[in-house]
């Protein structure tokens, strides 16, 4: 395994974006929500809003994974020639 490559400055360098970045943690923060949202409203039978929750759980899941698809598409960034 190579050490990770550092810009001029000091910081890590990545090769995901700041919006597919967003992408996903907001998109695990949705997915905890509905999780809890969606126990609690098949435990006191709310089906609709079981429902409701389950489709949102399943766009944020499909977004989250083109996210991840567009950063692997990016390719691997700099490589150490450590």
């Amino acid at each position: 395994m190579t050490e990770e490559q550092r810009s001029p400055t000091g910081k890590p360098m990545v090769p995901a974006t700041p919006k597919d970045v967003i992408h996903v943690r907001i998109g695990s923060f949705a997915l905890v929500f509905c999780v809890g949202v969606g126990l609690l409203s098949a435990l006191v039978h709310l089906w609709w809003l079981t429902a409701v929750v389950l489709v949102i759980a399943v766009v944020v899941i499909v977004d989250m994974a083109l996210a991840v698809r567009r950063q692997r598409s990016l390719g691997g960034g700099p490589e150490s020639r450590g």
